[in-house]
């Protein structure tokens, strides 16, 4: 798996999916277009997600009756075929967004997976509260990992493992050094192995597939033999396709 892009490894699944239904040959149109970030997450009692602070913006794919989120810096609108996502470019950001939250529209449509839609209002406090509800009777005395800061997720796992016990890097530069519930920011551009190293298991948000930033950072939990947890709505059927442990509890 190590020696293959995530954007490939997807495709690759993907297209003998779409070959062996027949799909491949039909015209089918995938509509991909920014949304606003209340149409995304609703009206949360939190008002620190990345999502409202517009350093990111959700994308949304329908295909027939089912729709697909992702998260990107780069949104674009795209109208095409299942053969036209094929052909995408993994190198540009744009259309990494675009490919992924088609994917999961697609793959919802055909009941591969569920939850494509992103959690709203109160849901992302109740799945960050599971989360680490979940994690501390797995991984009582460990110390948690997160890779891309999550407020309500880092809040609630500072409160059952302890500030001491809970490490998590941004690439936001607003963010990176600065105290969070307890934790200080680390830059993830230059100190996830260092968190890695120290830490099991280690939760990633599943923007980090859209990024960039995942294949690098999947290759350095492995090496290490650390365990691997995706959260977030934009690796849905990422981690279905690849057989990867997703958290994301409340999605639609």
């Amino acid at each position: 798996m190590t020696s293959i892009k995530i954007f490939d490894q997807t495709r690759e699944r993907f297209s003998d999916i779409i070959s062996r239904r027949g799909l491949g040959r039909e015209r089918i149109q995938v509509t991909v277009g920014p949304i606003s970030a209340e149409q995304a997450i609703g009206n949360p009692s939190r008002n620190d997600y990345p999502l409202l602070e517009g350093k990111e913006v959700m994308v949304e794919a329908q295909f027939r009756d089912s729709f697909g989120h992702a998260f990107t810096d780069r949104p674009r609108t795209f109208e095409g075929t299942i053969n036209d996502l094929l052909n995408l470019n993994p190198e540009i950001s744009s259309d990494r967004a675009v490919f992924f939250s088609a994917v999961n529209a697609v793959t919802a449509e055909l009941g591969i997976v569920t939850g494509t839609r992103h959690c709203r209002d109160e849901e992302p406090e109740k799945c960050a509260f599971q989360i680490a509800r979940d994690l501390f009777d797995r991984f009582q005395r460990a110390t948690v990992g997160i890779i891309g800061y999550q407020p309500a997720i880092l809040d609630n796992l500072v409160q059952k493992f302890g500030s001491d016990r809970v490490r998590c890097s941004d690439l936001n530069p607003n963010n990176i050094g600065s105290l969070k519930s307890g934790s200080r920011l680390l830059d993830g551009r230059t100190d996830n192995a260092a968190l890695i190293k120290s830490c099991n298991p280690v939760l990633v948000t599943s923007s980090t597939i859209v990024n960039g930033s995942f294949d690098d950072i999947h290759q350095e939990v492995l090496s290490q033999g650390k365990h691997i947890i995706i959260f977030g709505v934009t690796g849905a059927a990422v981690s279905a396709l690849l057989d990867m442990e997703r958290m994301c509890y409340f999605p639609h």
